[in-house]
């Protein structure tokens, strides 16, 4: 596929996916959904990928869906453009390596969905956020009301959702719907630094972890514990990558991860 959208490049086991459409800001139209989902299924499944950065062209993330091809749809094409949108970013999201969203301008709306779909998010101090869709009427339709509630809690979420209020980066982070915030000519650099860091260390650990954390939080304690056992136990043994990592710290050296 011809990407007109989006722009991949790997470097050292790290995907950088720009989003460039800077003249509409960005906005989410059916050719992005249509270039994600191929990039998600091919370019992100590449073999030594150990983590995503995704961010935005110009002076945006991502300003929203885009209103111009949404207007005329029936209620049965905006369900679907919906659901499309959902499945896509559920892709995101489950991809065995961490995704950092380096969010360098407006995340609204959809954008601000697609930040959320991503493990976790850094943000230029020139960063804005926002639901606005009452705005026009309408809900998020890629599932901003399930993320949001969860990542800054019910009433916090609610009072976004039902405002459309927008708000800056400090208050972003003190809400917790971002980890980090930086000067704006610091976010690609500190993105990367993470991203490095995790590309160093065990993947097959990483990619469990992400997994753990994720599904433990639809499971009891006991459920969620029981499974972190069995994964635990499955990263030893000869030849394992937990036996080469425990090797490499004994021996004072830097670890050379096998396959398995």
């Amino acid at each position: 596929m011809e990407y007109q959208i989006l722009k991949p490049a790997l470097n050292e086991g790290v995907l950088m996916v720009t989003i460039s459409r800077p003249a509409a800001l960005n906005a989410l139209n059916s050719r992005f959904f249509g270039e994600m989902e191929h990039l998600l299924e091919n370019e992100a499944k590449g073999p030594g990928i150990r983590a995503l950065i995704l961010t935005g062209e110009g002076k945006a993330f991502v300003a929203g869906a885009d209103i111009a091809e949404m207007v005329h749809m029936s209620t049965t094409e905006g369900e679907a453009f919906g659901k499309r949108g959902q499945a896509v970013f559920a892709a995101l999201e489950e991809l065995p390596y961490p995704v950092i969203a380096a969010i360098n301008g407006f995340a609204l709306g959809g954008g601000l969905e697609l930040a959320m779909a991503c493990d976790f998010r850094i943000a230029s101090e020139k960063a804005k956020f926002g639901q606005p869709e009452v705005n026009l009427g309408l809900t998020p339709g890629y599932a901003g009301t399930q993320r949001l509630p969860r990542l800054i809690g019910l009433a916090d979420a609610l009072l976004l959702l039902t405002t459309g209020e927008m708000i800056d980066a400090a208050e972003a982070l003190r809400l917790k719907l971002v980890q980090k915030v930086v000067a704006p000519e610091q976010l690609m650099d500190e993105a990367l630094r993470i991203a490095n860091l995790i590309a160093i260390k065990g993947p097959l650990a990483v990619s469990k972890v992400k997994m753990l954390v994720r599904k433990g939080l639809t499971m009891s304690m006991e459920e969620g514990s029981a499974l972190e056992a069995r994964h635990f136990g499955s990263l030893f043994g000869p030849g394992s990558q937990g036996e080469e990592g425990m090797k490499a710290f004994l021996e004072k050296r830097k670890p050379e991860w096998p396959a398995k």
